[in-house]
């Protein structure tokens, strides 16, 4: 086998894993969209078992921003549960926060800004 053959061969490989990671991920979303019925759901799965590309390519073109929209949500959602978890686990409130950045401010250690922004991000 020359190089030539073995640049050729990785390349398919790689394009049959593209394939796959995008076949996985648009039955992910189907099944994870809430505005989508069993019906739906059922259609748009044998549509990917019987003409995959073909089915893929429509769902990424007509679905392809409510997609972005419920994995930038469930970021979203993720990233404030993980937020909630330490301020709890730290014991840190949003009340206790506060008073400490009041401490900082009363100290000048702290702007009148910086303190604002303080008690913004613990009020969130």
């Amino acid at each position: 086998m020359n190089l030539w053959e073995f640049l050729v061969w990785i390349f398919w490989v790689y394009i049959l894993i593209a394939c796959i990671w995008i076949f996985i991920t648009v039955i992910i979303d189907i099944f994870r969209d809430p505005s989508l019925n069993g019906w739906a759901k059922a259609l748009w799965v044998i549509f990917l078992v019987f003409l995959p590309f073909l089915a893929a390519f429509i769902y990424l073109i007509a679905r392809g921003r409510s997609m972005t929209e419920r994995r930038m949500a469930e970021a979203a959602q993720a990233q404030a549960a993980q937020n909630s978890y330490i301020r709890e686990v730290a014991g840190a409130s949003p009340t206790s926060e506060i008073e400490s950045a009041k401490k900082l401010l009363d100290s000048g250690a702290i702007t009148q800004a910086e303190y604002d922004a303080l008690k913004a991000k613990a009020l969130a």
